[in-house]
């Protein structure tokens, strides 16, 4: 590698370590940026190949030529081992050169540079619980938008409807999975004691081992046999004894000394044959529940829609319009508004930032990308209904974000400056990343939303920076409504009643990400410092 390129690589090795804090599934940032990682060893394993190449190269010829001495000069005349040049040529080989090439140092060497190349970057590797966490993230599209596992592992997005197989996207890049990647995936579920997930998984693993010749490739780290021990277990566990002895019975052709699964056979035979495999089914194809499972189905159902906002035709009280709130600033440029709920009042303003303001904010904000939180009573802890990563952003960050809160304000008539509202806050969602139903408005005493001291948050101003190819959709759980991602539009929603109670209709969730790289920006703003633009109500209703 070139002086330039390494210099290259180490600017983009201290970019990578500078956003990379772990847990790299939860931002598709940093997966991106893995594949970056990756492009360099891809570079050093090139290298590697050719002076391997160079050499076996050398090797092949030094066995042609000792092939050639065998076939044309030692199987000829009888007194060619009588020549003392060639008797010493062949002491010579054996003694010295067959050393040299046997206990070369240089395959050593190739192998070491590869290692060294490998180690520079190990640290800024995808770790475990990324391969976990992104194996989760396969899951959770595969139970919100009903997704078969077996499309998936082809690299298409299908479910069934009315027993046919349909596409709910097409991608334009694809990559079909291995045996070992759905094994991967069932692994992760099987040893969470998820056979529900498990089962499909492993179930596409062992059909796409078998249909490789269940031949190992180096770069596994499972193989059919794996694959049938987990998968057969997965069905015990679940109840089907019947399948659970196929799998085992079909894995001792291939390990039949492996006592403990001759220890299996003959249990599930006997299950059999008492017929008490009922009896051992514990629930294990049930779905695992859920933090969110009373609203689980409505969510689910607004996130399969991909956006099911209200039709205004269908309701006279929504309308779109250009909206000024009687700003002059917006006078000469009103702003798109689409009012999409009376109750909540929730509307949509298109064109809100432009193009080149939504990338200045994500750059602004990937040095400072850290794993999203949630309020657990007076702290705040990382939980696995919220899978994103985030920022926050001073107004004197940049003057993009100075110029947003005046935008904010004129659009909505409130304070934003801090501490009335929040900082902004960006964030990027990872694979499969989503928040399940929750409120923006605190609903505990303890909740950290308090420490303000500017009382609740009155509303939420949600701005779309980039758009998306399929899911990612703003659902309202109560309100039975669902917002697509609008790539540069912005959200607007009161939190609270104007007698400063929580609006349970805010119930709000963020679909999973299907496929697209999805960034938001969130202003929260609180009840402070709005009296005399939001006066309160003492009337419930409002």
């Amino acid at each position: 590698m070139n002086f330039a390129k390494w210099i290259y690589f180490g600017f983009a090795l201290l970019t990578w370590a500078e956003v990379s804090a772990c847990e790299m599934y939860t931002s598709l940032l940093n997966v991106q940026q893995a594949a970056d990682v990756e492009r360099t060893l891809v570079g050093f394993l090139g290298t590697y190949i050719d002076n391997e190449l160079e050499r076996l190269d050398d090797v092949r010829r030094f066995h042609a030529k000792v092939s050639a001495l065998h076939s044309e000069v030692y199987n000829g005349p009888p007194g060619a081992m009588a020549n003392p040049l060639i008797a010493f040529t062949l002491i010579k080989r054996l003694q010295s050169e067959w050393l040299n090439v046997v206990y070369s140092d240089e395959a050593s060497e190739n192998t070491q540079a590869l290692r060294s190349g490998y180690q520079e970057v190990e640290a800024n590797l995808p770790k475990l619980e990324d391969l976990q966490g992104a194996a989760q993230g396969l899951m959770r599209l595969q139970d919100v938008y009903a997704l078969q596992v077996g499309s998936l592992a082809r690299g298409r997005f299908q479910r069934v409807t009315n027993g046919n197989a349909t596409d709910i996207y097409m991608p334009t890049v694809s990559v079909p999975f291995s045996g070992d990647d759905c094994f991967l995936v069932g692994k992760v579920a099987y040893e969470k004691g998820d056979f529900y997930h498990s089962v499909p998984w492993l179930e596409e693993s062992v059909q796409l081992f078998r249909s490789a010749g269940g031949e190992w490739s180096p770069e596994n780290q499972g193989t059919l046999e794996d694959a049938l021990d987990h998968l057969a277990f997965s069905h015990f566990k679940t109840g089907n004894v019947s399948s659970a002895l196929s799998l085992s019975q079909e894995l001792l052709h291939h390990d039949p000394l492996n006592g403990r699964v001759l220890r299996n056979v003959q249990k599930y035979e006997k299950l059999l044959v008492e017929g008490t495999s009922e009896a051992i089914r514990d629930g294990g194809m049930r779905r695992p529940n859920v933090t969110h499972l009373r609203t689980r189905n409505v969510y689910e159902r607004l996130c399969q829609t991909q956006g099911s906002q209200p039709r205004h035709y269908e309701n006279p009280g929504l309308f779109c319009d250009y909206f000024t709130n009687g700003s002059p600033g917006l006078l000469l440029q009103p702003v798109r508004r689409e009012v999409l709920s009376r109750r909540p009042y929730v509307v949509l303003y298109h064109g809100f930032v432009t193009r080149s303001e939504a990338e200045d904010i994500k750059l602004l904000s990937q040095t400072g990308l850290r794993r999203s939180v949630v309020a657990s009573g007076e702290q705040q802890a990382t939980v696995d209904y919220r899978i994103s990563k985030s920022a926050w952003l001073k107004g004197t960050a940049h003057r993009i974000v100075g110029l947003l809160d005046q935008r904010i304000s004129k659009l909505t008539g409130l304070n934003v400056q801090p501490p009335y509202g929040e900082y902004l806050q960006v964030v990027n969602y990872g694979i499969g990343g989503h928040y399940e139903p929750h409120f923006d408005h605190a609903t505990s005493a303890s909740s950290p939303v308090f420490k303000l001291k500017t009382g609740n948050r009155v509303a939420t101003f949600m701005i779309y920076l980039s758009s998306v190819e399929a899911g990612g959709s703003t659902a309202f759980i109560y309100a039975n409504f669902s917002v697509p991602v609008v790539e540069n539009a912005a959200l607007f929603w009161w939190n609270l009643h104007k007698n400063g109670q929580g609006d349970g209709d805010t119930l709000h969730a963020g679909c999973p990400v299907l496929v697209g790289d999805k960034w938001v920006a969130n202003k929260w703003i609180h009840e402070h410092g709005q009296e005399f633009q939001r006066r309160c109500s003492l009337d419930p209703e409002e």
